[in-house]
C-alpha cells in the first residue's frame, strides 16, 4: 500500500471515462491512480493527449497550497457551462492533468466509467477490500437500550479500515422504530445508501443512524436490502458480547451534542 505521508503514483490499466452532459471529456487507456500526503483515497490523473484539452482554460481564481503543490488549475468549460478549478497539473506527474471528483463545491463531471461501470465518489483502490460474507452469528442491534435489529442470518462486511459493518436482513429489523429519511450517499465499492433515523431519537441518537442498500452493485449483491447500523452510535451485541464502539472518521459526525 503507499506511503500515506509521501506523494505517490501507480499505471493503471483499466479504461476511464468521463462525460460532461453529451460530452466526453477524458478517455484514457493509460490512467494514473495517485495517493496525495496524507489522504488514503486515490485520484485519477491522465495523460493529456487522452483529455480534451481543448476545454480547459486557465484558472481564473487559482487556489494555493492543495493538489500536493500544483500551482496550473484549469477551469472546465462545456456548452457555456463553468466549472472553476476543475482540473490541475502535479508537478511530481509532469504530462498529466487530474480532475476533482469529489469534495468540490460543484459537481465536476457529470459520471466517470471504469470499462462499462459506472463509479462514484472516487476511484476504487487496489488495495482496499470489501468482502461480504454471510454469517451465523446472533447479532443484537440496541439503541438506548431498545432491541432495533435481532439475526442468525447476518452478512458481515470486510472493509478495509473500517470496523466489520453487521448488515441485518430486513426482516429482522424493527422498521417500526425507524424513519426513512431522504438521505442518499454513494459509496465506489456499494453504491447508493439509503437511510433511516431512530423514530422519536431527538437530541440523543445522531440522524441516519442506519442505512441500506436496494441496488448495490454486483460485488456487493449480498447485502442488497440489508440494513447496517453505525456501530459508532449503537450498541451491536454479537454472539453475547458487546463491542466497544470504535473511533472512526465517521465518529465525530455522528457525536450528537
Amino acid at each position: 500500500m503507499p506511503a500515506s505521508g509521501t506523494f505517490n503514483w501507480e499505471p493503471g490499466e483499466r479504461w476511464v471515462r468521463g462525460v460532461k452532459g453529451d460530452v466526453t471529456v477524458v478517455d484514457s487507456r493509460r490512467p494514473v491512480l495517485v495517493w496525495e500526503p496524507g489522504h488514503p483515497i486515490p485520484r485519477y490523473a491522465f495523460p493529456e493527449a487522452d483529455v480534451r484539452t481543448d476545454l480547459l482554460q486557465p484558472s481564473a481564481n487559482p487556489p494555493s497550497g492543495v493538489h500536493e503543490g500544483a500551482t496550473v488549475f484549469h477551469d472546465l468549460v462545456v456548452e457555456a457551462e463553468t466549472v472553476g478549478n476543475a482540473a490541475w497539473t502535479y508537478p511530481g506527474l509532469p504530462g498529466h492533468i487530474a480532475f476533482e471528483w469529489f469534495l468540490h463545491p460543484t459537481k465536476v463531471l457529470d459520471h466517470w466509467y471504469e470499462e462499462e461501470e459506472e463509479i462514484f465518489v472516487h476511484p476504487r483502490d487496489p488495495y482496499k477490500r470489501i468482502d461480504p460474507i454471510p454469517s451465523s452469528r446472533h447479532v443484537r442491534i440496541e439503541i438506548e437500550g431498545q432491541v432495533v435489529a435481532d439475526t442468525h442470518k447476518p452478512v458481515l462486511l470486510f472493509e478495509t479500515g473500517l470496523p466489520i459493518r453487521y448488515y441485518i436482513p430486513p426482516a429482522d429489523v424493527r422498521f417500526d422504530l425507524l424513519e426513512a429519511t431522504d438521505s442518499h450517499t454513494r459509496c465506489p465499492y456499494k453504491g447508493i445508501a439509503s437511510y433511516w433515523s431512530l423514530r422519536g431519537g431527538g437530541d440523543t441518537v445522531p440522524p441516519d443512524v442506519a442505512w441500506a442498500y436496494p441496488d448495490p452493485i454486483p460485488a456487493s449483491a449480498q447485502i442488497k436490502d440489508h440494513v447496517a447500523f453505525y456501530n459508532e452510535a449503537v450498541d451491536i451485541i454479537v454472539d453475547g458480547v458487546k463491542l466497544d464502539r470504535p473511533d472512526t472518521l465517521f465518529s465525530k459526525r455522528l457525536t450528537v451534542a
